[in-house]
């Protein structure tokens, strides 16, 4: 056979072969997919557009003014009044050099995929949590999608999808679902055996040991999860600039393609402080201050309480 005389030609001088022709192989599946169910792709457009249209319209017609507002009260409840006070500075910022708009339109599409990643994410870390089979079967798939460079999701999205935002969200939520379906699974694998047998003993059914014990238990890990999320989202926004989504990766593809190295930096810094405000909030949310306060005594809503007399003690900010 020629491809035995090939095989052995490159074993000994390392000549260029093609024996598996991967690519044209997996050029066909795809062109079958898309010729016999696109409609399907096509149909799950649908209920993300849907959602994303609405988040980033919310987004959009919100008063700046109200945004900081509420943005300010999350991050002094969750994290104390220097977080809000450091996130309210950061988000102005943004305003000032001129990308504030760019950001809403990239804050909706993070917030959408990341709600695509807690959809689809904590079901399948918790189905490979509570079954090994499950997890050897996911196991290899994550592998393949955390390793695979992010250009390489642009080809096969954009034949299904076509181009635009939904396609960048769908982009998006593939490259940063993993981390939370990994974390997912380690958190409640690794809830204590004795607060297991526990609640065993206790008489609780499977159902309320996963959900009163061993999510609430691994809640932390299953939250830092969700920060990888927002996280690679964030960087995934250049990317998804290729294929015509617009927010602040659309500046930085404008700049290099023109050469403005302010345009690109404008966006480029819009992303990194958005990414800072959204990292330090969702770990703050993770692991709160260890002061000794519950939520209700703690930030405006123990301020709130300390007002009516319904905190037995006064609140203490670290």
């Amino acid at each position: 056979m020629e491809w035995i005389s090939d095989l052995v030609n490159w074993f000994f001088t390392g000549d260029s072969i093609e024996v598996i022709p991967l690519g044209e192989w997996i050029a066909g599946i795809v062109d079958w997919v898309v010729d016999n169910f696109r409609w399907i792709f096509q149909a799950i457009r649908v209920p993300i557009s849907q959602l994303l249209n609405g988040i980033e319209s919310f987004l959009q017609w919100l008063s700046p003014s109200i945004f900081l507002l509420v943005l300010g009260l999350l991050a002094w409840q969750f994290g104390g009044r220097k977080l809000a006070i450091f996130s309210i500075i950061a988000m102005v910022l943004v305003a000032l050099i001129g990308a504030w708009t760019e950001s809403m339109t990239t804050l909706s599409l993070v917030i959408t995929a990341v709600v695509l990643c807690v959809f689809v994410g904590l079901p399948l870390g918790i189905a490979s949590a509570r079954s090994d089979r499950v997890e050897g079967l996911i196991r290899p798939v994550l592998d393949a999608m955390q390793t695979l460079p992010a250009f390489v999701y642009l080809v096969p999205v954009v034949m299904l999808f076509g181009t635009g935002k939904v396609p960048g969200v769908i982009v998006t939520f593939v490259f940063a679902v993993p981390p939370l379906i990994r974390l997912t699974n380690i958190g409640i694998r690794q809830v204590s055996s004795e607060a297991v047998e526990a609640a065993v003993a206790f008489g609780s059914t499977p159902r309320q040991l996963l959900w009163d014990v061993q999510v609430p238990l691994a809640m932390p890990t299953i939250l830092a999860g969700v920060n990888q999320a927002i996280m690679l989202a964030l960087s995934m926004v250049v990317i998804a600039s290729l294929i015509a989504v617009e927010g602040l990766g659309q500046m930085v593809n404008r700049g290099i393609g023109r050469l403005d190295v302010g345009l690109a930096a404008v966006g480029g810094i819009g992303i990194v402080l958005m990414a800072i405000v959204l990292d330090r909030l969702t770990q703050a949310i993770g692991n709160p201050p260890k002061d000794g306060l519950t939520w209700r005594e703690r930030g405006p809503i123990g301020l709130i309480n300390r007002f009516r007399g319904g905190g037995d003690r006064e609140p203490i900010e670290a």
